[in-house]
């Protein structure tokens, strides 16, 4: 019969360190931003279950929580802005860029390379900026 693993962490976790797992993007519509996340962006529907509706890519570690500022806060107001979120796009970077443009995406900051790498900007529906940078 075979050893079986031990469950226990990873030999890439280290003691303190977080992992990603989940970044809250405040919208306006879930509906909406799950169609323009998943059909344009290209990121897959992960959860859908009330509140909790997460996107990411299957398979891979972390993912966006669209949450509406609604179920906080009846009175509240979206506030779209800078998010800090950056994603990473496999293959050739400008080629996935143009795929995305291509699906309807229109580009805050178009494709440029800097002396420390590419990156380009997005914005979601609710005006959130989304930063894509080269999978390493």
């Amino acid at each position: 019969m075979p050893a079986t693993k031990k469950p226990g962490p990873s030999k890439r976790a280290k003691t303190g360190r977080p992992t990603f797992s989940s970044v809250a993007v405040v919208v306006s519509d879930r509906k909406k931003s799950v169609e323009w996340y998943t059909q344009k962006l290209g990121l897959d529907l992960l959860v859908s279950a009330d509140h909790w509706i997460t996107v990411g890519r299957k398979g891979k570690e972390g993912s966006l929580h669209l949450c509406r500022v609604a179920d906080f806060d009846p009175k509240g107001k979206l506030e779209p802005g800078n998010s800090g979120i950056a994603l990473r796009l496999a293959g050739d970077f400008v080629a996935s860029c143009a795929a995305i443009e291509a699906r309807g995406v229109t580009f805050s900051q178009p494709a440029v390379k800097e002396e420390w790498g590419w990156y380009a900007g997005v914005r979601d529906p609710d005006g959130n900026e989304i930063w894509l940078m080269p999978e390493e």
